[in-house]
């Protein structure tokens, strides 16, 4: 049988984030761990492994009934389990996953032969520099408040008056982006975060695509979302003094919203995300979040569901300084460390599994209005950086797409004097 801690409830699969977070607080559950399960098809089994469940007489709700494949889990009513079509998974409940004789520990088949690859709990997932850094249990306990007091609005701190008066950021001329010919013009963006500020100002008549998975208007009212998309895909000459901080202005934006304005979520909206991104064939996915936890097979298949389809997903390395988190750790996705100005690892930048390194350190972006723009660190704002570069050398030449594009950000890297596992390859660069 599934196993599963004591106490823990049989959240289904529409089951919102808030409330479990509210019930690893009750029970003092420090493992990450919301209580359902993750299955992970073999490459090519998927279909077969749904229609096992279906077989069992489990109601099943299937991305692809869903218009682009958004598929938000508020929206799944009575499923008793979740499949992402795109990704070869699978999210079921605890009981629904006793109920299939799914366990942990494997596979159904004894000779491995089975449908299946791996089931595995789900996790919670935080925005990367949230207060899970500061524990879990101290996570929830603010989310507990913020449901009490309403939306939870971040308050930034200190005063964009470091940025530049004139030119760019630090971080995009430390990539050499406005020495680059490229805009990201034609090239599909997805930011997975706490959504975006759709009325900012200097995203005036820009493109959008919007979809949240988490309940929530995609809106941004934590900032996080808008300050990633700021960087990834901001304008090349905002108003005023205001630097320059966008690197692909031509880029065509997707903004999916899979945390909560609290800066949470789970394993199932990210993956739901992830889905959406790859099923609308957007060739970089950026996401600037994570867990301190164990590789799971559930990101690693997305992630290479994404390079099968010539499509490229970074992901923020984490900021404890430990090893890398997931999704990051997964070996399908590119994972971004931070450096500051003098481009040196950032201290609370996680080491090991490191492809590359971008600016992290004192990062100027937008921000939601009245603000309208923040300096804010950690290895979200360096993984931005990336995403954004990565669109400007897709723009280059259609080859670069999938794994050959995650080779070309390596190879034009900048070298730095650092170990590999601090930061990778070396600083992205802009063609």
């Amino acid at each position: 049988m599934a196993s599963k801690k004591k106490d823990v409830q049989d959240f289904s699969a529409s089951c919102s984030i808030e409330k479990m977070l509210l019930d690893a607080l009750a029970r003092g559950d420090d493992s990450m761990q919301t209580g359902r399960y993750l299955v992970t098809y073999r490459e090519g089994a998927a279909e077969e492994g749904m229609k096992a469940l279906k077989t069992g007489g489990m109601r099943i709700a299937d991305s692809r009934d869903f218009d682009a494949q958004a598929m938000a889990m508020e929206d799944i009513g009575d499923a008793d389990a979740v499949g992402f079509a795109e990704l070869g998974v699978a999210l079921l409940g605890a009981k629904a996953a006793e109920s299939q004789g799914l366990s942990t520990a494997g596979v159904t088949a004894e000779d491995g032969s089975g449908p299946i690859e791996a089931v595995e709990p789900e996790y919670f997932v935080f925005a990367d520099g949230s207060d899970y850094l500061r524990g879990f249990l101290s996570a929830s306990q603010t989310i507990a408040r913020e449901m009490g007091g309403g939306a939870a609005v971040a308050e930034p701190e200190g005063d964009e008056a470091e940025a530049e008066a004139l030119g760019a950021t630090w971080g995009l001329r430390a990539t050499r982006v406005p020495l680059s010919l490229r805009s990201g013009a034609g090239i599909k963006v997805a930011v997975l975060d706490t959504g975006f500020d759709l009325g900012h100002p200097d995203f005036a008549g820009r493109p959008i695509v919007s979809r949240s998975f988490v309940g929530q208007p995609v809106q941004d009212l934590n900032g996080h979302g808008t300050h990633c998309i700021g960087t990834a895909c901001g304008p090349r000459s905002p108003a005023g003094t205001t630097p320059r901080y966008g690197i692909g202005y031509g880029t065509r934006i997707y903004v999916g919203k899979v945390l909560t304005n609290a800066g949470s979520g789970s394993s199932a909206t990210v993956l739901a995300g992830m889905n959406w991104a790859i099923a609308n064939r957007c060739e970089v996915i950026s996401m600037s979040l994570g867990a301190q936890t164990p590789v799971q097979a559930a990101y690693t298949a997305a992630g290479a569901a994404a390079l099968r389809h010539g499509l490229l997903i970074v992901a923020a390395a984490g900021n404890t300084g430990g090893p890398t988190g997931a999704p990051a750790n997964s070996p399908t996705i590119l994972s971004v460390a931070s450096v500051d100005p003098n481009l040196v690892r950032s201290n609370f930048s996680c080491r090991g599994k490191i492809e590359i390194a971008a600016p992290g350190r004192d990062v100027f972006s937008s921000w939601p209005r009245p603000r309208r723009y923040h300096t804010i660190s950690g290895t979200s704002m360096a993984t931005p950086h990336v995403a954004g570069c990565a669109a400007l050398f897709a723009q280059s030449n259609p080859a670069l797409r999938g794994m050959a594009l995650w080779r070309q950000l390596q190879a034009r890297a900048r070298r730095l004097a650092q170990p590999v596992a601090h930061v990778g390859a070396g600083l992205v660069q802009a063609p």
